[in-house]
């Protein structure tokens, strides 16, 4: 997700608030937050992918894996 879409969210959101959205504006502002939220995931599993715990013996393991 870039910057530029971000703010876009932003701009569509605002509009929203005041004057209201197109048919293709609404279309654009639920396809860019499904992106934003899919890049959100993904970066947050990636993060915890690379998480270890560290036992007080020194011993490292990965989180164990959960279900959806």
């Amino acid at each position: 997700m870039t910057q530029q879409q971000i703010e876009r969210i932003n701009e569509l959101a605002k509009k929203k608030k005041t004057v209201g959205l197109t048919p293709d504006e609404e279309a654009e502002q639920l396809r860019l937050r499904r992106e934003y939220i899919d890049s959100f995931k993904a970066s947050l599993r990636a993060q915890l992918d690379n998480t270890v715990i560290v036992e007080p013996d020194g011993t490292r393991h990965k989180l164990p894996k959960k279900g959806n």
